[in-house]
């Protein structure tokens, strides 16, 4: 263990059968999930890029990063869950089945009428509220959105752009979560939230399940199955959708999923560290770079799978972050460049590490990342702080790393 990385080894780790867990994630479901998200003309596939230049100097078989720095042209892939949350709440307003409605009916003038204008709210870092604002706004409501303490006027303002009321709290993120809660409720707006407690439930699996095509467009590209599956962790929606998503798809040989936090906001590690694997929450102002996982509480769904589906979990400093994004940013040979922020780097930085340090030679022993192994992760968002961004990339900003000596073969 150093001040880098904190890790350990899921002993709760189990084969997960249980019917519920995987069935709102089967391949069907996602497929028509999908397919009302491409009803949008702005839809188009995120890319799926190849690094065999870096895998071949990091000492592994393969090595793939989806871009979702492209979707829909908002720099972060949150509005996946927004999207499909926001449609389904009002095709079941309807009384309808949203497989039997697309994007531009719901923007249609009959169905405004008929709804009136809702007002949806949210809780967000960053990106999950631009989301939720976009498609209020290209569906004709309002949305009302609140971001924690300490986030940027970057992107305060660039959710304002998208037509939301938008305030910056003096609250965490967790406690900001429940003013939207406490506010929803006051005033009868709908409460669109990717994290679930028990009584609020429903919209958040839609959410999940909304994240959930990313994996399914990763099928698509029809890759050799991944050995390793890294995946970022805030409230933990995100990565137990990826998840459980590629253990519906690849049953015989799924991945080992890897999963990593912020040190500031490590609840699935302080949780998968105790001794019988009850959730922790994390307190205080949760101050970290990744913005969009500086979150202490998780939600009791993605908890349910990803305590038995996750291998491994790493609590990491915000200089892996920093590096991962530095790594990305300057390709070897003729790798592609990708623009990837604080939250999105964050699984490069840690491989990149554990490659490349006497440390991480057992952590990977550990964990079969060997000369074979074929790793992807997701880089969930590109510069979503664009200043933040050139000052870590260009001036050096969190860079407190040690030499590296070595690249582990």
């Amino acid at each position: 263990m150093t001040n880098h990385v904190r890790w350990t080894l899921n002993r709760f780790h189990s084969h997960i059968n249980e019917e519920s867990d995987l069935l709102p994630f089967a391949e069907q479901t996602i497929k028509s999930i999908h397919q009302f998200q491409q009803s949008h003309a702005s839809y188009s596939r995120t890319p799926l890029e190849a690094l065999p230049h870096l895998a071949n100097h990091l000492g592994i078989s393969e090595l793939y990063v989806k871009d979702e720095s492209y979707r829909f042209g908002l720099n972060a892939f949150k509005v996946m869950g927004g999207i499909y949350a926001i449609g389904n709440y009002i095709a079941n307003h309807l009384s309808k089945d949203l497989s039997s409605l697309s994007f531009d009916e719901l923007q249609s003038v009959t169905i405004r009428e008929q709804l009136g204008e809702l007002t949806f709210i949210s809780a967000t870092d960053g990106n999950h509220g631009r989301g939720v604002a976009w498609t209020a706004r290209e569906l004709g409501h309002r949305s009302i959105i609140y971001l924690p303490k300490g986030a940027t006027q970057q992107r305060l303002e660039a959710i304002q752009n998208e037509g939301a009321e938008a305030y910056i709290t003096e609250m965490n993120y967790d406690d900001t979560v429940r003013e939207c809660a406490r506010l929803a409720e006051e005033n009868g707006w709908i409460l669109v939230q990717d994290t679930g407690w028990e009584g609020y439930e429903e919209i958040p699996l839609w959410i999940m399940q909304g994240y959930a095509t990313i994996a399914y467009e990763i099928a698509l590209e029809q890759l050799q199955a991944p050995t390793h599956l890294i995946l970022q962790a805030g409230v933990g929606s995100f990565a137990a959708s990826i998840a459980a998503t590629f253990l519906t798809m690849y049953p015989d040989n799924p991945p080992k999923i890897i999963l990593v936090e912020p040190a500031a906001a490590d609840c699935y590690f302080r949780s998968l560290t105790t001794h019988d694997g009850h959730i922790e929450h994390v307190t205080g102002d949760l101050a970290t770079i990744m913005a969009g996982l500086s979150c202490g509480e998780p939600n009791t769904h993605a908890y349910k799978i990803l305590k038995k589906a996750v291998s491994a979990s790493f609590s990491c400093a915000d200089s892996l972050a920093a590096l991962g994004m530095r790594v990305l940013g300057n390709p070897l040979g003729d790798d592609k460049r990708v623009i990837s922020g604080e939250s999105g780097a964050i699984p490069m930085g840690l491989l990149y590490y554990l490659r490349t340090t006497e440390e991480g030679k057992d952590i990977c022993e550990a964990l079969s990342i060997t000369n074979d192994a074929r790793i992807l992760f997701i880089s969930t968002e590109g510069n979503t702080d664009a200043t933040h961004y050139l000052d870590v990339v260009w001036k050096g900003y969190y860079s407190n790393l040690p030499s590296y000596s070595q690249i582990i073969k």
